[in-house]
Order: C-alpha cells, then structure tokens, then sequence
C-alpha cells in the first residue's frame, strides 16, 4: 500500500508549502499564513499566496523556489502559483496616531551629510512602487532639497483645486512633494528651525496623497533639533540609517540610531552606501572608503543589516538626470542592489508589530 502521504497529495503539498522559509522575511509561509487557497486541478497545483510586501517581479523567482521544494519532498503536480500582496499598518509612536490614508511612514536618515541618503531614499520609493506598491517620496530636507532633480521634476509645481490641500506631482509611479517645487530653486532657505518644522508638518499634513503603503521621507542629514522635533511629531512606522563605511560616517549614524530609540522609533536596519568603487570602465571594485562598518554598526546596534550598495559613477549620472538606478537600470548589478535592498528593507517592517487601532471601535460613553 502507497504510504499516506502520496495517496494525499493535497495534504503533502500543503504541508511542504507550509513549512518553506522565504528568503527575504525569514519565516515560514505557513507562520506568515500565506496559504490562502490550495487546490488540485488535474496535473495541476493551483496555490493562492498572500505575503506581507510588494511581490510584483517575485513571483517566477518564488515558484521556481516552491515547485523545486514540492518536487523534492514527492508531489507531482506541477505548481501554478498566484501572488498577492497585503501591506498592512504598523505602530508608530505611542503618543501619535498614524496618518489617515497613510499605511507606514518610512524615515531615511543619516547622522551627517554626503553619505548618499537622498539618492538612497529616491531609490528604495521607486523599487517599493515597481513592486507594485503605493508609494510616496516626501523630500524633508528643506534647506537642501535634491529631490525635485533626482525625479526629473525640475521646474513643475503642485496644484491645489481647492485652496488647501496640494496635488503631489508624480514621477515614475511615486507620488512626489519637496519644498524645492514651490520656490525658486537658486533661493536660499534662510530659516530657523521652528519654521522649517512648521513647513515640513504643512508639506506632509496639507498634500493629498490619497491611498499609500509606504510614505518614504528623506530626512535632513544630523540629528539635531529639527531632526528630533520631526521624529517626535511625524508618526513613523520605521527608520532606514544611511552610512558609507568610513569611521567618522559610522560614528554620526550611530548618533542617528540613538536619537530614534530615544523617540520610541524602531531602526528597521543599516545600508552601507559608497560599499565599494565600481569602475564604468573595467568593473575593477575597490574598498575605497573601508570594508565592513555597516555591519559592525548593525552588529553593535543590534540593528538588521539591509545590505550594501556601490559607488559607481553612473548611479550619480542616473539621478542628476532625474531617472534613478531603479528606473534606469534596474536589471544591472546596481540596480538588483537596490531592488534587493527595497526587498529587505520591507520585510523589516513586515515582521515588525502592526497597528491595532484600526481593528477596534471607538467607544464613547456620554453621560446622561
């Protein structure tokens, strides 16, 4: 007599589904309660999975992956797998609610300037949104904002139908909103703090952004008051630190970490930008600026390391001509780095608590 398993395909099957560990999350679907539907068609194995990120370009990589697991483990039937994502709301500060329409706010920060933070932020909006994400890019760097040009937004400005709330422009599937679009841009922003404050609360709570899953902001560089102020009043569902791997870099992102744990705002984890010098010319990849801080910062900030990125000459030229690597050239080996990036960066949040809230009613109790 056949054993039990083979006379239950079905079953086998979704037991082997069950227990495979995806890559990027790091946990079993059957801990993700991925398996929504599974059914035998015939030689076929029609699978419904829904997972906690974008999944648009995931699903061949995921079948292949799965239809190997069942055929090692003993079914026969070839796989036929649907993919669908549902990306949820995650807590935010205790004392904030999150954003209305909003699902998760996303700070790219940096302790300190020139480590790559806004090109990584354009980047991380535009992998999220080819994945098939909702996505918003709000440039929060008021004194200095690059946005606008990495976009190729240079010159447009956002509209108001009513007078009050601002139509974000778009570029390349994400909704887009910097100060840099509203003024000149040779004009200073010779402000104080509590001004730039005030019109950075205004750019975030007075753009229409509709329905998002992930509202990406690039942070000014540093930690100090206007950073700490933003933290504090922004409700944030994670922060992604920028560092390249050289000393003093390290020493100001670990100044970054401690400000959000100061502020009750998880670190989702590190990105090593600058990693390695890759040359346009021969590919030759060097060290330049050190090997290894971002993970050490990760290790002793036991912080989730999200990956490295590369200094390459033609991710400069791609954002200064307002199509970042992602939209560029997201086949090549930067644009998989980003893309990778993007991936993990999501499943950090993912796997992170999400907000309860919304699941409970309001109740009133009104004397009589």
């Amino acid at each position: 007599m056949a054993p039990t398993e083979q006379a239950d395909p079905l079953g086998l099957a979704r037991q082997i589904l069950s227990a495979y560990v995806d890559p990027w999350l790091g946990r079993s679907l059957g801990e993700l309660g991925a398996v929504r539907d599974l059914r035998l068609d015939g030689s076929r194995l029609l699978a419904s999975l829904t997972l906690p990120v974008p999944v648009i370009g995931y699903q061949s990589e995921l079948e292949d992956a799965l239809s190997a697991a069942l055929a090692a483990g003993g079914v026969s039937q070839a796989l036929q797998l649907t993919l669908a994502a549902d990306i949820v709301a995650h807590a935010v500060q205790k004392q904030l609610k999150p954003l209305e329409r909003i699902r998760n706010v996303i700070a790219v920060a940096s302790g300190k300037g020139g480590v790559g933070k806004s090109t990584v932020a354009a980047n991380l909006a535009l992998a999220w949104a080819a994945a098939g994400a909702r996505v918003g890019l709000l440039d929060a760097d008021i004194y200095g904002p690059s946005q606008p040009l990495m976009l190729g937004l240079t010159g447009q400005r956002p509209t108001s139908a009513d007078g009050k709330r601002i139509q974000p422009l778009a570029a390349h599937g994400v909704k887009a909103m910097s100060i840099g679009m509203l003024i000149d841009p040779d004009q200073p922003m010779v402000w104080r703090g509590p001004m730039v404050t005030q019109a950075l609360t205004q750019l975030l709570a007075d753009t229409d952004w509709g329905e998002l899953d992930y509202l990406v902001v690039d942070m000014p560089p540093g930690t100090g008051d206007i950073q700490l102020t933003l933290a504090q009043r922004v409700p944030v569902a994670g922060a992604v630190i920028v560092t390249t791997p050289q000393d003093i870099a390290l020493a100001d992102a670990r100044k970054g970490i401690k400000m959000f744990e100061k502020v009750a705002v998880p670190v989702l984890g590190v990105v090593e930008n600058m990693s390695l010098h890759v040359c346009s010319k021969c590919g030759h990849e060097e060290a330049i600026f050190g090997e290894g801080g971002g993970e050490r910062l990760a290790a002793e900030c036991n912080a989730t390391f999200l990956g490295k990125l590369p200094l390459d000459a033609r991710i400069r030229a791609e954002a200064d001509g307002g199509r970042p690597t992602v939209v560029a050239a997201p086949d090549s080996a930067r644009g998989r780095a980003y893309r990778d990036l993007a991936r993990r960066t999501a499943a950090a949040l993912a796997l992170r608590g999400r907000d309860r809230s919304s699941l409970f009613p309001k109740i009133v109790v009104e004397e009589t």
